[in-house]
């Protein structure tokens, strides 16, 4: 079995800088950070600091020739998929595995069709708490990768990264059924991230408030109908598995969305709530609580808008 020697990642958000740290840690400059010219001054002014230590990455712009990457790392927003894409041609050779760490359940075919690359494994990460304020990133639990491919096969390319993973320190995880696991997370995510939003809650929120915590529920559970229509066949146990996950998190964190909403910037609500009722209303299935939920973000992402130009004035 071949070894992963260099990395390329896209994305220095709270969960790319939580973990390419790690990665800079084993791989030392092996590890490539792609970012516009912008970005790059920006990170390279004053480094990063993650969980308390100053990182400085090795970056390249993305019109830097370069030699395809053993693997690559998309943790951008969905928002910025296309965008990344384009970003890292050069980091992507007929060899090179994709991991795309994104939101929601379309990424993967997104990346397939605009590279032709047939080495991407299907991935998400679940547990992390990381929060990045400016140039700083914390976290009271990096969670896990969770990985594999999409036909349940446990491949080279799949004991390729698990060997990466261990020797970084990076916790993960092969389900058995990586696509039943990615609709899991994306399940979880349409609840707690939308209702965060809307109400400005913390995971401290959802932990002592059990109204809270039901209306997320509500919102899982217009994806678990979907999804029994889809093949992909989610349950209550599946609803049921994120509850102690939730419990576990830190009490002041903030999911990415709620995050989005308070920096005033473009939030995930057309991947999630958008694709939820998307899909309903092809199946004929109601999505009464999502319907409700992406009006709600997109008026308060225009009113952000508003206030902006206001303050401009």
């Amino acid at each position: 079995m071949k070894t992963i020697k260099n990395v390329s990642l896209i994305g220095l958000g709270a969960i790319g800088a939580a973990y390419g740290s790690r990665l800079q840690t084993l791989l030392g400059d092996s590890l490539q950070v792609v970012a516009n010219e912008q970005r790059i001054n920006k990170y390279q002014s004053a480094g990063l600091e993650v969980d308390g230590t100053i990182y400085h990455f090795n970056y390249k712009l993305p019109q830097t020739e370069a030699e395809p990457a053993d693997l690559v790392i998309f943790a951008v927003k969905n928002a910025e998929l296309s965008q990344a894409i384009s970003d890292m041609r050069h980091h992507i050779g007929p060899d090179t595995i994709i991991l795309s760490l994104l939101n929601g359940i379309s990424s993967e075919e997104e990346i397939s069709e605009a590279t032709a690359n047939s080495n991407i494994l299907y991935s998400m990460c679940v547990g992390i708490d990381a929060v990045r304020t400016n140039n700083k990133i914390r976290f009271s639990s990096i969670g896990k990768i969770c990985y594999g491919e999409k036909n349940q096969t446990v491949s080279e390319n799949v004991l390729m990264v698990k060997d990466l993973l261990e020797r970084a320190g990076i916790p993960y995880e092969i389900p058995e059924n990586i696509w039943h696991t990615i609709w899991a997370k994306f399940m979880f995510n349409v609840g707690i991230n939308q209702t965060s939003a809307v109400l400005r809650a913390s995971y401290r929120s959802f932990q002592e408030i059990p109204a809270l915590h039901n209306w997320m529920e509500q919102a899982m559970y217009e994806v678990v109908a979907i999804s029994e229509r889809v093949g992909v066949n989610l349950t209550e146990e599946d609803v049921h598995h994120y509850r102690p996950i939730l419990m576990k998190l830190s009490p002041d964190g903030q999911t990415s969305m709620l995050q989005d909403v308070e920096a005033k910037r473009k939030t995930e609500v057309e991947y999630f709530a958008g694709k939820v009722c998307e899909l309903g209303k092809k199946h004929g299935i109601p999505t009464p609580v999502n319907d409700q939920l992406y009006k709600m973000i997109l008026i308060m992402e225009k009113m952000a808008k508003l206030e902006a130009v206001s303050i401009q004035k």
